[in-house]
């Protein structure tokens, strides 16, 4: 089995109730969820004039291969209302690969490790918590070393209710 790092979040509509739609299709279509962080509420990050973003980081285990993952992902997020009008625009749900085990995989239209995962806290603060000790296998040091050395000052707020 394979073991994936999700990063889910959105920014249109009820935004708790997207990531449960979110987290329930997931595991409908890609694997079971293994660890779910907190919620985080962030600022947008690069496309500023929108609303705050939710945010939470999955784990799961899952027969499928990363290519199929991905559109799968695409597929939900199609599914759940996803519109690609604005780069970096306000979104129902945003499904991102973080991790796939431990490969390096560079393709035209797949990417993992996610390539900026390493310079945004909204990514790092959810995945420090269920994956503190995780090593990135392109910079090879763990989750929190690169917490710590991220230079993203947006604020990342748990958010305090039951999803």
């Amino acid at each position: 089995m394979n073991k994936v790092y999700l990063l889910t979040g959105g920014n249109i509509g009820n935004r708790l109730d997207n990531l449960r739609v979110a987290r329930f299709l997931l595991e409908q279509y890609c694997g079971k969820i293994i660890q779910q962080s907190s919620v985080y509420q962030t600022v947008a990050w690069g496309f500023k004039d929108q609303p705050d973003f939710y945010n939470q980081v999955l784990c799961i285990t899952t027969g499928l291969q990363p290519e199929i993952i991905m559109n799968t992902l695409l597929m939900i997020e199609e599914k759940m209302g996803r519109k690609r009008d604005i780069k970096m625009g306000p979104r129902t749900i945003d499904l991102d690969i973080l991790f796939f085990n431990d490969e390096i995989i560079n393709k035209p239209n797949l990417i993992i490790p996610h390539e900026r995962l390493h310079e945004r806290r909204f990514v790092l603060v959810p995945l420090s918590e269920i994956a503190p000790d995780f090593i990135h296998p392109v910079f090879n040091k763990t989750v929190l070393e690169l917490l710590k050395e991220c230079t993203d000052e947006l604020n990342v707020n748990k958010i305090d209710m039951n999803y």
